[in-house]
């Protein structure tokens, strides 16, 4: 989705990543995962942070700090949207989004991951 965070500022030594998941389903999974030196912290939100929706709506932001939903969160909804390599878009330094390298089912590739697919296939 629309995103301005300029992911190449010098002071965060390129260490921001946007991620962006187009396919099949309209959601927003609003999840800020934060690893400062070891030092992980989450957050969910609300927020649609458009600047658009920021001025007429109230949007919330909560820290994650029970360990095993930081657990669930990072193994049911990170790590598949951080693999799939089917959806996947990455936010550029110049602003602009690219596609994750597509990939294809091989010998030498076997795996395509469709974080969509395997949370469909997991909640039905």
């Amino acid at each position: 989705g629309a995103c301005i965070l300029p992911v190449e500022l010098p002071e965060l030594g390129g260490r921001v990543r946007v991620r962006s998941i187009v396919g099949r389903l309209l959601e927003h999974s609003r999840v800020f995962y934060f690893n400062i030196a070891g030092d992980v912290n989450i957050w969910l939100s609300s927020a649609d942070w458009m600047s658009r929706n920021m001025m007429r709506r109230v949007e919330v932001a909560w820290p994650i700090h029970d360990v095993m939903m930081q657990k669930r969160i990072i193994d049911d909804l990170l790590t598949p949207y951080m693999q799939d390599n089917v959806d996947a878009w990455v936010l550029g330094p110049k602003g602009e989004y690219q596609p994750v390298q597509k990939a294809q089912a091989s010998s030498t590739h076997p795996h395509v991951v469709s974080c969509q697919a395997l949370l469909l296939k997991k909640h039905s």
